[in-house]
């Protein structure tokens, strides 16, 4: 069984910044593709960005790309999501999850584990 327990939310004004982490434990975190979904009330979950287990290919929302950056760091057995210039459409539960087998997962039920959320609410 993999656990995974995100940190890093928080209350941030409009153009501030956070850095999400993601820690993993129970399995091969190597061997995985995580990704990082929001859910803001009232909306689906949505993957906002995704990294393959080696790093060497990743993929952004349109609403992300140019503010967001995924990374991880294997040995540490954590994923990452720094977050810039956040508005408040950026509001939202965020998620990590981790993908066994596959790598481009986009939807969520593609992916096998995931982590209890982590809020972020950004404030104008």
């Amino acid at each position: 069984q993999v656990l995974l327990v995100e940190s890093g939310g928080g209350s941030v004004q409009a153009g501030g910044s956070l850095r999400l982490s993601c820690a993993a434990s129970g399995g091969t975190f190597s061997t995985y593709t995580m990704g990082w979904f929001r859910q803001a009330p009232g909306k689906e979950r949505e993957l906002i960005a995704r990294i393959v287990r080696t790093g060497s290919n990743i993929y952004y929302a349109d609403p992300v790309k140019g503010r967001f950056t995924i990374s991880r760091d294997n040995a540490k057995n954590t994923v990452y999501l720094q977050m810039n210039n956040l508005k408040p459409e950026d509001t939202a539960l965020y998620s990590c999850a981790a993908a066994q087998g596959r790598w481009f997962p986009v939807r969520a039920y593609e992916y096998d584990y995931w982590g209890q959320g982590t809020q972020v609410t950004v404030s104008s």
